[in-house]
């Protein structure tokens, strides 16, 4: 079956709008989908998908040791909610991080406005790196989205100012209070795999076994892993714009693997 459980719009740091998105998911023949924006519900506003089996997700950017690590949720509540309030707070400190980072690369001679870095968003709910470097390239200032997050918005560099999100743990509990499935998003970029025990120790449901970037070798230990502590799998393409995606939207995954996710969240 082919599904995508992970993918973005414009209402974060995706290009498209969501009807964009979700004729995309009906072009490749996607029959469930969620669309999980970074923070944010909105994309879900008036969505529109006859035919496709739809369910409301997130992705709540966490802080966890000095680094981050990223909690789907699915099934959540689209109105108010404890969740609702957290991703208040995360939209809020994305503003205030990029209004740091704008202060940051003018101080390094690369003059950029948070109404620039605001304009690329094109009215969109949360604010991400992804933005600043679109307001660079089209300043002038380097030469492509690339070399922008290399040169000077990674770790390290003059307009890196670190996230201080909630921590995965409370992102795990406030998904499940809401009556959502917490699932870890792409095991394979995390810096030590072996947070995921600790975060099934917690509450954790799932885990996304299912990614592009995932090697074979990959899959086979989160699908051991999955196994072990009792987790649900998923399957999504992270999808944010066709030229950083071009292997489109989509996920083919035997429907065994994934019965267990949809038994939860159908």
């Amino acid at each position: 079956m082919t599904v995508d459980f992970h993918s973005h719009t414009r209402e974060s740091d995706g290009t498209l709008a969501p009807a964009e998105l979700v004729e995309r998911m009906r072009a490749r023949g996607v029959s469930w989908f969620s669309i999980t924006d970074h923070d944010t519900t909105r994309a879900y506003e008036g969505l529109d998908a006859p035919g496709q089996r739809v369910v409301t997700g997130i992705e709540i950017n966490t802080t966890w040791d000095d680094g981050d690590a990223h909690i789907l949720g699915y099934g959540i509540p689209t109105g108010p909610s404890p969740l609702a309030d957290a991703l208040a707070r995360n939209r809020e400190h994305r503003r205030a991080r990029i209004t740091r980072m704008a202060a940051a690369l003018s101080a390094a001679g690369y003059p950029i406005t948070v109404e620039q870095i605001v304009a690329e968003s094109a009215g969109g709910h949360a604010l991400g790196r992804p933005h600043v470097a679109k307001a660079l390239v089209r300043a002038g200032l380097v030469r492509d989205v690339p070399a922008a997050f290399s040169e000077l918005l990674s770790r390290g560099k003059p307009g890196y100012v670190p996230s201080q999100h909630i921590t995965p743990v409370e992102a795990i509990e406030l998904v499940n209070a809401s009556g959502g499935v917490s699932v870890i998003a792409h095991p394979g970029r995390l810096r030590d795999e072996r947070v995921v025990d600790d975060f099934a120790a917690q509450g954790l449901a799932g885990i996304e076994v299912f990614y592009p970037t995932h090697t074979t070798e990959q899959i086979a230990r989160y699908r051991a892993l999955a196994a072990r502590l009792g987790l649900v799998m998923t399957a999504g393409s992270d999808f944010h714009d066709p030229r950083w995606n071009p292997r489109g939207v989509g996920m083919d995954v035997e429907p065994a693997d994934l019965q267990p996710f949809l038994e939860l969240v159908a």
